[in-house]
C-alpha cells in the first residue's frame, strides 16, 4: 500500500498502569472507537490479575511488559523481596502465558486489516546505559549485552509483513535528549543525563536503514510529573528528522478520582497517510465521554508550498 491510500488509524496507547485498570477501562477504549491499543507495561509488581484482564481486552492490541513486571524475578534484591514461593510459583511466567502472543517483547505482530506491524523493543527494562540484570536476559532471552539486544529487535522488524513499523517499549530509547525534563531524562540525583535504552536507539536506526517506515515509537517508565520540580511537566512528544513522532505515555496516576467523577486516561494517536497527523492526551469520564482532551501535537501542515506548524490550542 501506499501513503496515499493507507487507511486512516485510531490508535491508544496506555501508559504505565501501576495497578490502575479497571473493568471500565476496556468499555472506555471501545467507546473511543480506537482501531488498535499499545500497553507500553508496569502493569504492576508482578499483577497477574491485571495483566490477566488486559489480555482479556477484545481489541487489537500489542503489549510489552515493563521492569515492575519483573518486579520478584530480574534482580537479586527483587528475588529477596519476593511475596511468593518461587519453587511453586512463577509469576513473570504467567504474565507472558496469559498475554500470548499480544506481547512482543524482542517480537512482533502483523495487522493486516491495518496494513502495518508492530515491534517491540527489550522487555522488562530499567532504563539506562548499563547492561543490567545480565543473569534474567541470559536466562529468559539468551541475550548477553546491548549488541545481543539489537540483534533481536532488528531479526523482529525484518521478519515483519509490513514496511509500515511502529515500535513498542516500556523505556525509550537514547538520543531523545540529556535534560532531566526530556522524555527519557534523568529527574532525580544527579540530575541530567539520558536514560534511555541505546540497544533501542541503535535498532531503530539500523531497521530506518533497511528502508522500513517508522511514523511511531511509543513508550512509558519515564512519568510525566518531574521530582525535581513542579513547575513544567517532562516534555512528552518529540520528533526526528526521519519524521518519526516519539511518544511517552507515563501521564501517571491514569485513574483519578474528582469530587464528581472518575477519570481515566489514554494518549490517542491518528495516523493518516502513513504518518502521525496528531496526538492528544484524554481523560474519560464515568459515562465514557471525553471530559478532557489535551493535544500534544499536529504534523506541521504545507501552506504556499511551504510547512508551517499548527499549535495545539
Amino acid at each position: 500500500m501506499t501513503s496515499h491510500n493507507q487507511p486512516s488509524i485510531k490508535i491508544a496507547v496506555v501508559g504505565d498502569v501501576h495497578d490502575q485498570w479497571e473493568a471500565q477501562d476496556a468499555i472506555a477504549l471501545q467507546s473511543l472507537g480506537v482501531d488498535l491499543v499499545l500497553f507500553v507495561g508496569d502493569f504492576g509488581n508482578e499483577s497477574v490479575g491485571v495483566v490477566e484482564q488486559v489480555a482479556a481486552v477484545d481489541l487489537p492490541k500489542a503489549v510489552i511488559l515493563g521492569n515492575h513486571d519483573a518486579w520478584y524475578s530480574a534482580s537479586a534484591w527483587g528475588r529477596k523481596k519476593c511475596p511468593y514461593n518461587r519453587q511453586q510459583q512463577n509469576w513473570l511466567q504467567d504474565q507472558l502465558e496469559a498475554l500470548g502472543d499480544a506481547h512482543v517483547g524482542y517480537g512482533y505482530l502483523d495487522f493486516p486489516e491495518l496494513q502495518l506491524s508492530v515491534v517491540g523493543g527489550r522487555p522488562f527494562s530499567w532504563g539506562g546505559s548499563a547492561w543490567k540484570n545480565q543473569d534474567f536476559y541470559r536466562d529468559w532471552y539468551g541475550v548477553n549485552s546491548f549488541e545481543e539486544s539489537v540483534e533481536r529487535i532488528v531479526a523482529a522488524a525484518q521478519a515483519t509483513d509490513y514496511n509500515r513499523i511502529l515500535f513498542l517499549g516500556h523505556n525509550g530509547p537514547t538520543g531523545l535528549g540529556e535534560e532531566a525534563e526530556s522524555p527519557c531524562g534523568r529527574d532525580w540525583h544527579p540530575l541530567g543525563g539520558d536514560h534511555g535504552d541505546p540497544d533501542f536507539e541503535a535498532a531503530i536506526a539500523q531497521v530506518q536503514a533497511l528502508g522500513k517506515q517508522i511514523p511511531l515509537v511509543t513508550f512509558g517508565h519515564m512519568h510525566h510529573r518531574l521530582r525535581h520540580t513542579t513547575k513544567r511537566l517532562r516534555t512528552i512528544v518529540t520528533t526526528s528528522s526521519e519524521e518519526t513522532v516519539y511518544l511517552n505515555s507515563a501521564s501517571v496516576p491514569r485513574i483519578v478520582q474528582t469530587e464528581t467523577d472518575r477519570l481515566r486516561n489514554f494518549s490517542l494517536v491518528s495516523l493518516e497517510a502513513g504518518g502521525v497527523a496528531s496526538i492528544s492526551l484524554v481523560w474519560v469520564g464515568n459515562d465514557y465521554s471525553v471530559v478532557l482532551e489535551e493535544f500534544l501535537y499536529r504534523r506541521p501542515q504545507p501552506v504556499g508550498g511551504q510547512f508551517v506548524s499548527r499549535h495545539s490550542p
